[in-house]
């Protein structure tokens, strides 16, 4: 297991956390003219960076990561022609943290204003974790302004979410404990403000086979993010709404774009065969494509994996 020694300090007042680049510095770092932008869309300001020029792809980061989980893969796919735009969900890094609105089907109301708002009818749009289940939400009730769509290793919540032990039994090969803990209200702020570290630590060095592909910098940016209560309430927001979303789940119909889902070998295979087994049923195109050798983060992990995979089904 990797230590870092390296650790970004508390953020100062201004949000900023000293020694830690900005989401306008990162931006610009990333060959193909990407930028640091903001847009509201129904009172709230979100944040996001884009760059390229072509077919819009939206791109929605998982917790406990923010827009630059795609750094790796965003100067490629705008090469490929595309207008690439990573955003922040709202309780995420620079996008405002509103009190309610997390379910996933709010969530993507807020995307598709968002969309609108830059003045596109139709996008493609992935997500991975969290990202994929709004992205799901985002197909199934806009299907007008979805033209494909890719789910990055998890499904959106369903009835099987109720299944999950309290405790693992011996031998579990998988055990979602902050599936839990993300789900009391307020005592995750107070344990983890200031000391965010330890989580972002614990996450990349239990679901990276490469550990090192989330480098002590990146660790820092997403420190900063999930660093203050609000950061640490917002995102655990998007866990609090599950029940609602497994609901929402049971009025929806299949989606009908074309729909990807991308998925490691995480847990011996049960991420791979969850989403071989469900995803089918929940579109009327649908391909499952294995990313081996790779963790749950394999947006950083395997970046050429996930660059071949879009541009072969972004097309």
């Amino acid at each position: 297991m990797t230590t870092n020694s390296s650790r970004t300090n508390t953020p100062d007042a201004g949000g900023e956390a000293p020694g830690v680049p900005t989401d306008a510095e990162l931006a610009n770092s990333l060959d193909g003219g990407f930028r640091s932008e903001y847009a509201t869309v129904n009172g709230l300001r979100l944040h996001y960076v884009a760059g390229g020029e072509g077919t819009p792809l939206v791109l929605l980061p998982g917790w406990p990561e923010t827009w630059w989980e795609f750094h790796k893969v965003m100067p490629a796919l705008a090469a490929a022609g595309r207008r690439v735009i990573a955003l922040d969900l709202p309780g995420m890094g620079g996008s405002d943290k509103p009190a309610t609105g997390y379910d996933k089907k709010t969530m993507a109301g807020v995307v598709h204003g968002f969309v609108r708002s830059l003045g596109y009818d139709q996008v493609d749009i992935a997500g991975h974790d969290v990202g994929a289940q709004v992205a799901f939400s985002f197909a199934v009730n806009h299907p007008e302004a979805t033209r494909r769509v890719a789910l990055l290793d998890v499904l959106h919540p369903d009835a099987s979410m109720y299944q999950i032990p309290v405790l693992p039994a011996p031998g579990l090969p998988f055990f979602p404990w902050w599936f839990a803990f993300n789900q009391v209200v307020g005592l995750p702020e107070q344990l983890l403000a200031g000391r965010a570290h330890f989580l972002i630590d614990w996450v990349f060095d239990n679901f990276l086979l490469d550990q090192g592909a989330v480098t002590p910098a990146d660790r820092a940016v997403y420190t900063r993010a999930y660093d203050t209560a609000d950061g640490i309430r917002g995102g655990n927001g998007w866990y609090q709404t599950f029940g609602q979303d497994i609901a929402d789940l049971g009025t929806y119909g299949q989606v009908t774009a074309p729909m990807l889902g991308l998925v490691s070998n995480l847990g011996d295979g049960m991420f791979a065969k969850q989403m071989e087994a469900t995803l089918p049923t929940q579109g009327s195109d649908v391909r499952v494509v294995l990313v081996p050798d790779a963790g749950h983060y394999f947006v950083e992990e395997a970046p050429q994996a996930v660059i071949d995979a879009f541009n072969a089904f972004f097309v």
